[in-house]
């Protein structure tokens, strides 16, 4: 079995030394190649690599931003016959896609789990998304949570660390300085359904959605990496009602509802247009201002060791 080891070196702290762990479990189970990445972008490009050279599996130790490139690298043709399966180790702040799949938070304990694995051939098949020609592992955005987002990599730039509380700090003051009680800036276009205006569009393509620590973000808590797309909208931001709704996705059985919910369960996909341009962010990376974003699923999109 052959394997690449794609590695983020900046991801935490703990990276280098999972890297060497990582390295040694899995040359004594496959023909390793161990490569850290250099700029963004450059995970992508390995894994398009490494589908050209017809190897197995492709292991992200990273963040999501990290699988998310390998994922977008891996099916830059798209799905085909015999394409690396991926396999995660957790080594950023939030590893979203890894919780959902079900992996431990530890990476000690995921690089376990990982070779247990690879010597059983453990693999499930999991549905993905597009937003236009951009895949994603669990969420986009357009607007309100893309610009929170944007602010955050803003700051990570000067050195601040993506942290639950920069991402609150960002978000409320975004909201209540840019967004709060704006009038519906983005219309939702989904077959079987008359257009809506929304506020806020988030699309999942799991749950949980995100993690401020260890509390799960939830506004789509049916979504599943074996169904279509959910999307969860609001048609207006005032303070109460958007506190109210924020309350909901963050209790322990969440179910967001009420007249300014806009909720999609299991779609194909569906087309967002804004007003004007708005930003877009996919597995929390920041893709620019976009006036118009066709997203779609895509079932039994990649294989992946869990």
């Amino acid at each position: 079995m052959r394997a690449l080891l794609v590695v983020n070196p900046k991801a935490t702290a703990t990276t280098e030394r999972m890297r060497d762990v990582l390295a040694h479990a899995l040359a004594s189970e496959t023909k390793l190649d161990v490569v850290q990445t250099q700029a963004r972008g450059h995970a992508t490009s390995l894994a398009r690599q490494a589908v050209v050279d017809g190897l197995d599996v492709v292991v992200a130790l990273g963040g999501d931003g990290t699988v998310n490139e390998v994922v977008n690298g891996l099916l830059a043709a798209g799905p085909v016959p015999g394409q690396p399966a991926l396999a995660v180790v957790p080594g950023g702040n939030a590893n979203v896609f890894a919780r959902a799949l079900g992996l431990p938070s530890s990476p000690v304990d995921a690089t376990s789990q990982l070779l247990e694995a690879l010597q059983l051939n453990r693999r499930r098949s999991v549905g993905l998304g597009q937003a236009d020609d951009r895949w994603f592992t669990f969420c986009a955005g357009l607007g309100l949570d893309a610009e929170v987002v944007r602010r955050v990599e803003h700051k990570r730039a000067d050195g601040r660390r993506a942290t639950p509380s920069l991402f609150v700090r960002q978000g409320v003051q975004h909201f209540f300085l840019h967004a709060r009680g704006k009038d519906p800036a983005i219309t939702v276009h989904a077959d079987g359904h008359e257009p809506e205006r929304v506020g806020l569009a988030l699309v999942c393509n799991s749950d949980p959605w995100t993690y401020l620590g260890p509390r799960p973000v939830r506004p789509c808590p049916d979504a599943s990496f074996d169904l279509g797309l959910d999307l969860f909208g609001l048609r207006s931001l005032g303070a109460i009602s958007t506190l109210r709704h924020l309350r909901q996705i963050l209790s322990s059985r969440p179910r967001p509802r009420g007249r300014a919910v806009l909720a999609l369960h299991d779609s194909p996909g569906f087309r967002l247009v804004a007003d004007a341009p708005l930003a877009l962010q996919v597995d929390g990376d920041d893709l620019g201002d976009r006036t118009d974003v066709v997203f779609r699923a895509v079932p039994d999109a990649l294989e992946v060791l869990v």
